[in-house]
């Protein structure tokens, strides 16, 4: 053979060898051993651009799904009550203004370095300024007082400040660098990060100094595929659970079980409170609609349309309806919500308020303006975009124009003070449920309280709920700020919102694998909040 040949056949077996490298590496097969488990859940558990740090965001904030990795000073148990998980203890000031939270001494990071009380309070002075999910704007600074004692000092008293307690991930000062600590992370939590190949996978194994209940799972492969190609990680069989895509609801999976979980995600439709008198917020942005701000609209569409028929419709059922944003929590109030679908209650009330279809186009109008205004969706969201036109559609009978407008979140920004906007929202936390979503405010271009909500009744009720130190006495506050007797933030109150849906997460899950998801309700997007109780059969 000569040299050119030769040369040839070397290149063609390199081509070889590197073609079955990236074969290899692409090879997402399941592993044999019953302990290792395979998961791919986008809906919570995507890979973080930041890395595997508590502090940028991993495991905080709305999310709220099991860390893997940290421990949190409290927790949340299968009955949905928080619950002690390094703290043994917390009390309160009379002035709600200082938290001391005492704990554990038995607990060691997976470096085998103490985890105390200096640890704590880094870590929460650090994600004060850094964490992408959780706001801590309302913590002045926290304090170590001996190896086992933290005292939280607050700007203002808060009775929800147990939330951010319960949702950010301990890490270790000594060993704490922000460039790599995504990386390289150092937690106290049921398992290590073992491995982490960008854009492909994160691996996590048992960390041997874990103080709780050893997990069944001895290791935990989370993928990171695009949704698209999701469904078929399935369908070859590479995964033990997987999150259906929405495209999936109907598919079944020979091999899988489906489940769903709700996730506690109201998705509703905010409308501007307050007329269009020509101003603007400081961005100038309109501010106002002179169709939304009066309450009879705002009375008929949330009586006149049909939740059930769109969850069915969208959901394939695997969602419930909903209608004050909060109806499944503690501080849920069932005198705030209505029977919906009576479209000739809804008829009846827009005719009475002057509402009428005049000229017989079917839009209803009042002193010369039509019952017309747009509503803006996230585009990129085939959900919210079919809610949308069947809230359309259903808003169209009773002679209300709804014209739909999809686009990118810059965009909807701009028009959420003048027009109606498609939202979702799924903290358990009522201050970001409640408080920040309907306590009147200026136009300040921020996204909580979109419609510029006003009424001081229940300014003063949320006040009241927010700076108390009894947590029963704060929720029976936030129940009754939904429905005063003749206002609130719910439908039979002031109705500032037609909450609709609230969806389920729906997952494949292997027929041998046990996920215990005897859960809240309200905690279904959580799906790794009890992964220590996870088996397989």
């Amino acid at each position: 053979m000569d040299k050119k040949k030769l040369t040839i056949l070397a290149v063609v077996i390199v081509i070889i060898i590197i073609a079955l490298g990236i074969g290899l590496s692409m090879n997402t097969t399941k592993d044999t051993n019953p302990q290792h488990i395979v998961i791919a859940d986008s809906n919570n558990h995507g890979e973080p651009d930041n890395g595997f740090d508590a502090l940028t965001g991993w495991g905080s904030g709305h999310s709220n799904h099991n860390t893997l990795i940290y421990s949190t000073l409290f927790k949340t148990d299968e009955n949905g009550t928080i619950i002690n998980d390094l703290a043994t203890n917390y009390t309160i000031s009379s002035d709600g203004l200082i938290w001391t939270v005492n704990i554990r001494e038995d607990v060691k990071f997976s470096n085998n370095k103490t985890l105390d009380a200096e640890d704590v309070a880094f870590s929460f002075n650090t994600a004060k300024n850094s964490s992408a999910e959780l706001d801590l704007t309302n913590l002045n600074y926290a304090k170590a007082i001996d190896n086992n004692t933290i005292e939280f000092h607050l700007n203002e008293s808060r009775s929800t400040f147990i939330y951010d307690l319960r949702y950010l991930g301990i890490v270790s000062a000594e060993d704490y660098n922000n460039e790599t600590y995504g990386s390289n992370p150092i937690g106290s939590g049921p398992y290590i990060l073992k491995e982490w190949d960008r854009g492909q996978q994160a691996i996590f194994t048992i960390n041997e100094n874990y103080y709780g209940e050893k997990p069944y799972f001895t290791q935990i492969t989370l993928l990171f595929p695009d949704e698209a190609s999701s469904l078929e990680l399935v369908k070859s069989g590479e995964v033990d659970l997987i999150s259906a895509p929405f495209n999936g609801l109907n598919e079944t999976v020979d091999g899988y079980d489906k489940i769903n979980l709700s996730a506690g995600r109201a998705q509703g439709i905010s409308l501007p409170y307050l007329p269009n008198n020509g101003t603007t917020s400081d961005d100038g942005d309109a501010i106002g609609n002179n169709v939304t701000s009066d309450i009879n609209i705002r009375k008929a569409l949330n009586i006149g349309i049909n939740r059930s028929e769109i969850v069915d419709s969208v959901y394939s059922g695997y969602g419930h309806v909903e209608y004050s944003g909060v109806d499944s929590r503690d501080y849920g109030n069932p005198e705030a919500l209505v029977k919906d679908g009576d479209i000739e209650g809804a008829k009846n009330i827009l005719e009475e308020a002057g509402w009428k279809d005049s000229d017989g186009d079917g839009i209803r109008e009042k002193n010369g303006t039509k019952a017309s205004f747009e509503l803006y969706y996230p585009s990129e969201n085939i959900d919210r975009q079919s809610v949308s036109l069947l809230f359309s559609e259903q808003a169209k009978e009773l002679g209300i124009e709804v014209k739909l407008v999809g686009t990118d979140w810059d965009t909807i920004y701009t028009k959420m003070y003048s027009q109606a906007v498609f939202w979702q929202q799924s903290s358990q936390n009522p201050y970001t449920m409640i408080y920040q979503q309907y306590h009147s405010k200026t136009a300040d271009d921020s996204y909580m309280n979109p419609n510029l909500y006003n009424n001081s009744e229940v300014d003063s009720i949320l006040h009241e709920a927010v700076t108390t130190t009894d947590s029963a006495n704060a929720n029976s506050l936030w129940s009754n700020a939904a429905y005063t007797g003749d206002g609130g933030f719910g439908p039979s109150g002031d109705a500032p919102w037609v909450w609709i849906s609230t969806f389920d997460y729906v997952y494949f899950v292997s027929e041998d694998i046990n996920i215990t998801n005897e859960r809240p309700d309200n905690f279904g997007n959580d799906l790794l909040i009890n992964i220590e109780k996870w088996s397989r059969n």
